[in-house]
């Protein structure tokens, strides 16, 4: 369960929370999950480059699609759990050519400048408080011609008080997080040098006549 309006609940650190979700992360129910996995294969059908960066790739339940879009994927994450999980998902689908690295994403990245074609960060900026250093980061590591996609839970949601969260037992165990408005992603990605391709706003088949769930953001160098 993820992303819900709950209780209070307990608040381990982000990377510790992770790595105790990284095991049923995949099994919950989570709309959230489930409709970023739709979205970034909508946005990003068709996209040719060679190589991909993914930033906080979780379980890796886009790594596999994004292996088919570039020839080399290198996919960062801060919790053992989860990048565990994901070379598991990996080595169980036959896809070798995705390399991962236990990274924190508010340091330097382990990436060469201008290496990535396509960066892309899914669910992890409410977790990181600065904006700023992912987006200076992200510009040194793509190529000239590089695109940035980012999709995270709307802040329309998380003004409402939606967070995430899930259970263990008997605990219910909710992940600090950071609102960041839209203003805020628009503002740190033009003092970082990008321009705003495209702005999509998602709303899950259950969220009727409720805010939008994502937000999604193209980015170009």
């Amino acid at each position: 369960m993820t992303h819900d309006q709950s209780p209070p609940g307990t608040h381990p650190s982000v990377r510790a929370a992770y790595d105790r979700w990284a095991v049923t992360y995949d099994a919950d129910r989570n709309l959230t999950r489930d409709l970023d996995a739709a979205a970034t294969r909508q946005i990003l059908a068709g996209f040719g480059g060679e190589t991909v960066l993914e930033i906080g790739c979780g379980t890796g339940k886009n790594t596999p699609f994004l292996a088919q879009l570039g020839r080399r994927v290198l996919a960062l994450d801060f919790s053992p759990g989860m990048i565990a999980q994901a070379r598991a998902r990996l080595s169980a689908s036959g896809v070798d050519d995705v390399s991962f690295i236990l990274a924190d994403l508010t340091r330097p990245w382990p990436c060469a400048t201008g290496w990535a074609d396509l960066i892309i960060c899914n669910l992890v900026l409410e977790h990181i408080a600065g904006l700023a250093p992912v987006f200076a980061e992200a510009h040194r590591t793509l190529s000239a011609r590089g695109r940035l996609f980012i999709c995270e839970l709307h802040p329309f949601r998380q003004y409402l008080g939606a967070r995430a969260t899930f259970q263990q037992g008997e605990a219910r165990v909710e992940i600090t997080a950071t609102v960041h408005h839209v203003s805020d992603f628009l503002d740190a990605a033009e003092r970082n040098g990008f321009a705003l391709q495209e702005l999509r706003e998602w709303w899950h088949e259950e969220d009727a006549n409720e805010p939008p769930r994502l937000v999604s953001l193209l980015f170009a160098k």
